[in-house]
């Protein structure tokens, strides 16, 4: 049987008040370990496997993410792409899963591995320039052209922080997790996703999207427990998700992309404010 994913590990701690040690006590802390996707591609009849990304995650929903980060990193586009997706067998050291999935390719799925090489460069900060990211992202993705679909009310908006802390089952365990919540127009929560990592969060997000076929996310918001930021806005326009919320700040290239492809943009979502930073006709305010 598989063994199952613990997202939190309980030490013995000291802990201290002001200048006395308080009590021994127990604390939870979130897991991070790495994950290696891998590809398992055929080509002139055989079957390879090459490995395309390593990153800092938390174990669980790891099939998730390794599809996620594959559809917002432009190499998979649609379910019927993926043939299986496989963990390569338990992790002895940690007696966690794996720490390497592997998404096995269809015989007909043909996919750009110098587009995992391209991106790298855009998301890792080594010298590309804001203008050369965005034309980077506008050969993988389209404009969202309803500026005014889905209609949110500020009451929408404004309740999404709460909704989200309270749906953070590990978060409350260790305070150590980032999250990233789906929710329709209503504000009803449809999915969550919590991992160390924030673009994890999302690939695990929107990685469950995409096995369900429910994809594209045109009529859904995207919630951040922290900041937004361009890596971020890429993955959800890939998904074609036209509301991006985020309890933190954006950054100049977030709102730079989310202006370019109209992406509404709201950013420091708590204390019952929000700024809007683009795609302002979505957001109903006075009703």
């Amino acid at each position: 049987m598989p063994v199952a994913a613990r997202e939190n590990l309980e030490f013995q701690i000291q802990r201290v008040v002001e200048k006395s040690v308080l009590a021994e006590c127990r604390d939870f802390l979130a897991v991070e370990e790495p994950l290696e996707i891998r590809l398992g591609i055929f080509e002139n009849g055989r079957a390879r496997h090459q490995s395309v990304s390593v990153t800092m995650r938390t174990p669980g929903n790891d099939e998730e993410l390794a599809v996620g980060f594959l559809f917002t990193e432009g190499i998979i586009s649609a379910p019927e792409d993926v043939a299986s997706v496989i963990n390569c067998g338990a992790n002895k050291r940690t007696n966690l899963p794996s720490n390497t999935v592997r998404v096995n390719l269809g015989k007909d799925a043909r996919v750009d591995l110098k587009k995992l090489e391209r991106n790298f460069y855009t998301t890792s900060s080594c010298g590309v320039c804001g203008k050369a990211s965005l034309e980077i992202l506008a050969a993988e993705v389209r404009e969202i052209e309803r500026k005014d679909f889905p209609q949110i009310s500020t009451d929408v908006i404004h309740s999404l922080p709460e909704k989200l802390f309270q749906s953070q089952t590990v978060f409350a365990a260790t305070g150590g997790l980032h999250a990233a919540a789906l929710f329709d127009a209503e504000g009803e929560l449809v999915c969550l996703r919590e991992d160390v990592g924030r673009h994890n969060a999302v690939d695990k997000l929107i990685g469950r999207q995409f096995l369900d076929g429910k994809l594209p996310l045109e009529d859904k918001i995207l919630m951040l427990s922290g900041r937004a930021s361009f890596e971020l806005a890429q993955k959800a326009l890939m998904a074609r998700i036209p509301i991006m919320a985020a309890v933190g700040a954006p950054s100049s290239l977030a709102v730079a992309a989310a202006r370019e492809f109209g992406m509404t943009l709201c950013g420091f979502v708590r204390d019952n404010r929000f700024n809007i930073y683009s795609g302002a006709k979505r957001i109903l305010t006075g009703v």
